[in-house]
């Protein structure tokens, strides 16, 4: 056990091994301790996520975030070798908008399309023709990434880093960080649960949804929480053969499904009034796929209505209660204390390019590779959102 290290990372799931990982890419010589609590990542929301890759936001910053990660994972075996691989299903997003959403689609299409992705906007009649199993009913208009987005598959992304920063001198300790001592305007001391103290010339916070906890250690205000997300896992009696390379849907309504193998797999988030409690992760609401997922996915996709729940399962996003973007960089008191937080669902596919910025603000003190200074604390201090509407 350590009693100092120049760098202490509070979560070793993905985006705290993608820090790691980048600190030793970019040259950084110092000693760098990584604290998690869950080793086997049983309860990490990296390991319960659906792996998505997309370009389809509604904030220029998020856009790059993603396109960094689709350019890692285009050169991922000469970054991490031969037999590095991510499963990557290169499928594509389809977003589909009612009348009265179509205006907000073709503007973050637009945006898309400035940023470099490759996003398509199709009318109803291009949207029947392209996909035969679509029902287009109330739909005014889709946006489908012809390249460069799907889904992975997110612990092997994970482990990818964290192996190559192990590989590289970073200490992972299996422990929690219970208290954070803050002396002079610096976090100079964590506490871990097993008894330890640790000593830290700098801390980054990477504990997903129990961030703003860990933040609050350091008497620090994070509008991050836990929200408990379920994903369902279901047979269609009798697809069309198309359906089986669909991309991943998102209905209107916010429902969403893609294929899984040979079943399929989909989801919502809830309305607020419907939020589920944030704890229990083996306790699975069917009701929502009953009431709420399977009458749209029945009315978008005519082959589901015949369709038999197999299974299902719940993670936890690291929501943002403020703006549902990312905090990124150095608290504006506490200048050592770094944030990589508050994601709201898309961590995973932009954690490599987070993990970067948040080693350059370390070892050279300014963003390099994508500026973003607007997912700062500060916005929260000044209570100036940024928000992001594409949220699935």
């Amino acid at each position: 056990m350590p009693e100092r290290a120049d760098v202490v990372i509070v979560g070793g799931a993905v985006i705290g091994s993608a820090v790691a990982y980048y600190l030793r890419k970019l040259g950084f010589r110092g000693s760098v301790v990584v604290v998690e609590r869950d080793p086997g990542y049983r309860l990490a929301s990296t390991s319960r996520s659906v792996g998505g890759l997309r370009q389809q936001f509604s904030t220029a910053e998020n856009i790059r975030l993603s396109l960094a990660t689709l350019a890692l994972i285009r050169n991922l075996k000469s970054e991490f070798g031969e037999d590095a691989d991510v499963g990557f299903c290169e499928r594509g997003y389809l977003m589909l908008a009612s009348p009265k959403g179509r205006e907000v689609l073709v503007r973050n299409v637009a945006l898309q399309q400035r940023e470099g992705a490759d996003i398509a906007l199709y009318d109803p009649p291009a949207l029947a023709e392209r996909f035969s199993w679509l029902s287009t009913d109330g739909v005014a208009a889709g946006a489908f990434g012809r390249s460069g987005e799907g889904w992975i598959d997110p612990s092997s992304l994970m482990m990818l880093l964290r192996k190559a920063a192990q590989a590289r001198g970073v200490e992972y300790l299996h422990d929690e960080v219970v208290g954070i001592e803050v002396a002079g305007q610096r976090a100079v001391t964590v506490a871990l649960a097993g008894g330890d103290r640790i000593g830290c010339g700098k801390l980054v916070n990477a504990a997903g949804p129990q961030a703003g906890k860990v933040a609050a250690l350091a008497g620090l205000a994070l509008p991050v929480e836990p929200r408990k997300r379920f994903v369902f896992v279901f047979d269609c009696r009798d697809p069309p053969i198309e359906l089986a390379e669909a991309p991943l849907t998102v209905d209107p309504s916010g429902v969403w499904f893609r294929p899984e193998g040979r079943s399929f797999i989909a989801g919502c988030s809830p309305r607020k009034e419907q939020e589920p409690p944030a704890a229990d992760l083996d306790a699975i609401d069917h009701s929502l796929f009953e009431n709420e997922i399977w009458p749209v996915l029945a009315a978008r996709v005519p082959a589901f209505e015949a369709i038999k729940v197999t299974g299902a399962w719940a993670g936890f996003y690291d929501y943002n209660t403020f703006d549902q973007n990312a905090v990124v960089g150095a608290h504006s008191d506490v200048r050592n204390y770094y944030f990589a937080n508050g994601f709201s669902g898309h961590g995973l596919q932009q954690a490599p390019a987070v993990g970067r910025a948040v080693a350059e603000l370390i070892v050279h003190g300014r963003f390099r590779s994508i500026d973003l200074e607007r997912f700062g604390y500060e916005r929260i201090v000044r209570n100036e959102p940024l928000a992001e509407a594409n949220v699935v």
